[in-house]
């Protein structure tokens, strides 16, 4: 685009001023421009090569691609159709702009090893990104296979208990009605005056809710009995109705009376007593 603009301007030029002086002169004046221009374009670019910068080069540059445009437009003007000369008056300030931008690009440019590790970093970070979201997506999956599980687990055991409960209040159902019951009273009365005559306990339902807690002290052992107080505490208790107690009855009364042995060193005493 600058030798093409550098032509344009030179035969302008000549065409311009060879009605006015000799040709050769209006071809010393445009290579003069054109000179100018490409003079000031080399020495631009070789401080640009070092690493510097001079804005009196780069304003003369500018300064000489206005003239090469100012040529241009003026001799559009003067022509019949200034269409065509109008369409390449912008070519001299274009080049200069191209050059402008390949400047710019030659700061930026790197060179091969850099332009590989900047591709290996990229590439390293995007198999990150990607081992990344594989690993999110599988704790996601994961995450909502187990929510899935123990939904459902606890979907069963609110059905369990949800079968429970409805047996539970059939079966008190059940028992309330049993209680109330016209029969229930006789039945009662039936068997309980044969054992225990002129009682007739009332039935109660069990206790099917909070209760009240156990001391811990009423569940602590008390302390073992020695075999010789184990013998009196039997024979007292065996002695203390007439006619003597049977071991059942007088197994029954030594637990009652709050005392704590095995089974084996009872039975043992009662031997040793009887």
């Amino acid at each position: 685009m600058t030798a093409v603009s550098m032509v344009l301007t030179l035969a302008v030029v000549v065409m311009w001023l060879g009605g006015s002086m000799p040709t050769l002169v209006a071809l010393v004046v445009g290579l003069g421009i054109d000179g100018g221009w490409l003079a000031t374009l080399a020495y631009e670019r070789r401080l640009a090569a070092q690493g510097d910068h001079n804005r009196i080069v780069t304003g003369t540059g500018w300064f000489f691609g206005l003239i090469a445009t100012a040529v241009l437009i003026a001799h559009a003007l003067g022509e019949e159709s200034p269409g065509a000369w109008l369409a390449v008056a912008w070519l001299p300030l274009a080049a200069k702009a191209l050059w402008l931008v390949h400047g710019l690009w030659e700061q930026t440019a790197l060179t091969p090893g850099a332009l590989a590790s900047i591709h290996g970093i990229r590439q390293e970070a995007r198999d990150e990104a990607a081992v990344a979201r594989a690993r999110l997506r599988a704790e996601a999956t994961t995450e909502e296979t187990r929510l899935t599980a123990v939904t459902a687990a606890g979907a069963r055991v609110a059905r369990v208990q949800a079968r429970t409960a409805k047996s539970l209040s059939k079966a008190w159902s059940t028992l309330e009605t049993t209680r109330a019951g016209e029969d229930t009273s006789r039945a009662l009365t039936c068997v309980t005056s044969r054992v225990t005559p002129d009682v007739t306990p009332t039935w109660e339902l069990p206790v099917w809710g909070p209760v009240e807690p156990v001391s811990p002290f009423a569940l602590e052992p008390g302390p073992a009995l020695t075999d010789a107080e184990l013998d009196r505490l039997v024979d007292d208790i065996r002695h203390s109705e007439t006619p003597s107690l049977s071991y059942r009855e007088m197994a029954a009364r030594f637990r009652a009376a709050g005392h704590s042995a095995s089974e084996v060193r009872l039975r043992a005493a009662w031997k040793r007593v009887a």
